[in-house]
């Protein structure tokens, strides 16, 4: 499934790091960039996440919610949160439904793992329609940082 921009975001909910269901619907009225990245505890997904942590300030200011989003199990997800000190929502698409819905999965992924999350990233906007979206084919690649903030700045 491709989404474009303007489609309506699908809904999801997903468990976070402290086992509490999270739902798109939670964050109605907000602004949300949401990231997909492969696999915790692995370089490219711990920069990009620290840069995330680091530049949160921005997006806060912007009345942006990030929320992270993993194949990883919630357990696994809560050790790379607390290690990282990640200062927003990670959250577990153990079932890789989400991902799937997103269009940000890989069939195969390296070492012959299967439905790992790509990476990713969406704006949803208030009304929870697509703004703007980055899906990276090669997981060693960064998203556009630069893009995605003048992005978020456009919408509030």
């Amino acid at each position: 499934m491709t989404l474009s921009i303007g489609n309506l975001a699908p809904s999801f909910t997903m468990k976070d790091t402290e086992l509490k269901d999270i739902s798109l619907s939670d964050f109605s009225g907000q602004t949300v960039v949401l990231l997909f990245f492969p696999l915790a505890f692995t370089g490219v997904c711990t920069d990009e996440l620290c840069f995330m942590r680091d530049n949160l300030k921005k997006y806060s200011s912007l009345n942006a919610q990030i929320l992270a989003v993993s194949v990883d199990s919630p357990f696994t997800l809560k050790k790379f949160k607390e290690d990282n000190q990640l200062n927003f929502t990670v959250l577990s698409d153990f079932n890789k439904e989400v991902s799937k819905a997103y269009g940000a999965q890989y069939e195969e992924f390296v070492l012959g793992l299967k439905g790992v999350a790509k990476r990713a990233v969406f704006v949803i906007d208030r009304e929870g329609k697509i703004q703007y979206q980055e899906i990276l084919e090669n997981a060693g690649n960064l998203p556009n940082f630069e893009t995605l903030e003048a992005e978020v700045s456009k919408i509030n």
